[in-house]
């Protein structure tokens, strides 16, 4: 069977990192380990068009993954693809798996989705595949697996090449209600031909890791991405890579969006991450590797005995990053220290605010205190670090977001990553905007990261104040003196002006300042 995994093109208003999208590479891996003939279409880094793309490999079945500001865009694929040809589209991510708000239902009310895969996508996009396929070849299509090629026209109609028409709708008899094919199916939401929207239960959640495949790199075009992280960093993207060796966190911070994803924490054994470490660096070429996981250390011996296997398998020349940052609440030295001899380059911590009452409101679970060890430790150990700041929770003030400002200026990390606090669907900051604040945003689509606009205001908590105060952070950090002087030593940042001169126009400048700015250059010409 030919199957399709599609990243729909995403808006973003600064030039920030592409990669290859991880889950679809899983979801890729174990298409082709079903024997299934697997393309993905990236619509970040395509040239070719959607509809030239589709007929030129007649997919049996399409899977698009979407996140909040995404969702709109996965719509508008699908319709074009329903425009070609009528074959069953499946959505997944973590915006259509907030139930909370049915955001399942939202998707499948649009009339080219057919199915929703909420939550960890492998096992039901298997079982979905698997249905398909059975009903391909019920229909006398033989094994869509190996020999039949669907021919779809923008009529509908799809047929065995060489046979006469076996149906005008593909998808709609395959969603018929009086079959409901996919009542059993774990995680899965979807609609039958009468309109019909079903919600099964949620499923399990995948206890072995270590079952999967490696992800599918082959499938992406690697030399059109960037590396990890473009800002700070001279790598091709095409020698970047990232890996996932746990998943789930047992933390829910009240402003994070994985609060929607399984809360069971599991881990890949280190020897199964090791091979695939391996292939990363002996067989991919790999110069530098982003561990994706959002709750790396909660086992400190693990990730003592990965460090460990790293040394000992040489696998430590090759530098690699906490893309998404570690707990600091388990960040010690010897662990740091053991880290770094396996190659780790450089971590990042989740600080988010400098407040003491701010970070129990969010349920962090971990203080300052705590926070300014781990820094000073990873320093100690040759780590370079990144510091995750939210401007705008509810409840800050101006003086309160200045602490957060002086908090990121004291713990001095290479980079201070400053966001504004943007309410996800699912999240506890969601609940409360919804109460007792009031959404400046309808669209998904402004749901975009780093916009430099405020999505909510709550109280005394304005749109204004956010925005000034997160526009001084960028000022008040990277302005800096001392800061300066330490970046324009730096190799890779030379290396990378351009991208950082336009990430700094965009993201420090108010949009006022920009235009007069732009009329006075226009004037001196």
């Amino acid at each position: 069977m030919r199957v399709v995994l599609i990243n729909p093109k995403f808006r973003l208003p600064i030039d920030t990192r592409t990669s290859p999208h991880l889950a679809l590479a899983y979801l890729g891996a174990v298409s082709e380990r079903r024997g299934d003939d697997v393309r993905v279409y990236d619509a970040d880094v395509e040239d070719q068009p959607l509809q030239e793309f589709l007929h030129e490999f007649r997919p049996h079945l399409v899977g698009i993954t979407t996140n909040t500001p995404q969702v709109k865009q996965a719509w508008r694929t699908a319709a074009a693809i329903k425009q070609e040809m009528d074959i069953p589209i499946v959505l997944g991510g973590p915006h259509v798996s907030v139930m909370s708000e049915e955001l399942d239902y939202e998707s499948l009310r649009q009339p080219q989705v057919d199915l929703i895969v909420r939550g960890e996508g492998e096992g039901p996009w298997i079982e979905i595949s698997n249905i398909v396929d059975s009903f391909l070849r019920d229909q006398g299509l033989g094994d869509a697996r190996q020999t039949t090629e669907v021919i779809t026209t923008k009529a509908g109609d799809w047929r065995d090449q060489g046979s006469t028409p076996r149906s005008n709708d593909f998808s709609r008899s395959l969603m018929a209600p009086e079959l409901d094919l996919f009542r059993e199916v774990k995680s899965v939401s979807y609609k039958t031909g009468d309109g019909e929207l079903h919600r099964n239960p949620d499923g399990p959640v995948i206890a072995d890791l270590d079952s999967l495949p490696w992800p599918a790199y082959h499938l992406f075009k690697m030399d059109r991405y960037t590396n990890l992280q473009p800002a700070t960093d001279a790598v091709p993207g095409e020698r970047s890579f990232s890996i996932m060796t746990s998943r789930g966190c047992p933390y829910r911070c009240t402003f994070c969006s994985q609060s929607i994803m399984p809360i069971k924490w599991r881990a890949r054994s280190s020897e199964n991450v090791i091979e695939e470490w391996r292939h990363l660096v002996r067989d991919l070429g790999a110069l530098e590797i982003g561990v994706l996981d959002d709750s790396a250390n909660i086992r400190r011996p693990r990730l003592m005995q990965l460090a460990d296997m790293l040394i000992a398998n040489q696998l430590n020349h090759v530098p690699w990053i906490f893309v998404n940052g570690i707990r600091a609440n388990l960040a010690d030295m010897e662990l740091l220290v053991k880290m770094k001899q396996a190659g780790l380059k450089r971590t990042a911590f989740g600080v988010e605010t400098g407040d003491e009452q701010m970070i129990i409101k969010i349920d962090k679970h971990v203080d300052h205190n705590t926070i300014r060890q781990a820094f000073k430790n990873a320093k100690a150990a040759g780590i370079e670090t990144i510091g995750f700041f939210i401007i705008g929770l509810p409840g800050d003030t101006r003086a309160s977001m200045q602490k957060t400002i002086d908090f990121a200026i004291e713990l001095d990390p290479m980079i201070a990553n400053f966001s504004m606090m943007t309410p996800y669907p699912g999240t506890i900051v969601y609940e409360q905007v919804k109460r007792d604040g009031r959404f400046l945003v309808t669209d998904w689509e402004d749901y975009v990261f780093f916009d430099t606009k405020a999505r909510y205001e709550m109280g005394d908590l304005t749109a204004e104040l956010m925005e000034e105060m997160y526009r001084k952070a960028y000022r008040q950090f990277y302005w800096r003196p001392k800061y300066v002087m330490r970046t324009m030593q730096r190799k890779d940042f030379w290396l990378n002006f351009g991208r950082n001169l336009r990430l700094a126009w965009r993201t420090v400048i108010p949009r006022k300042e920009k235009t007069e700015l732009r009329q006075a250059m226009m004037g001196a010409v």
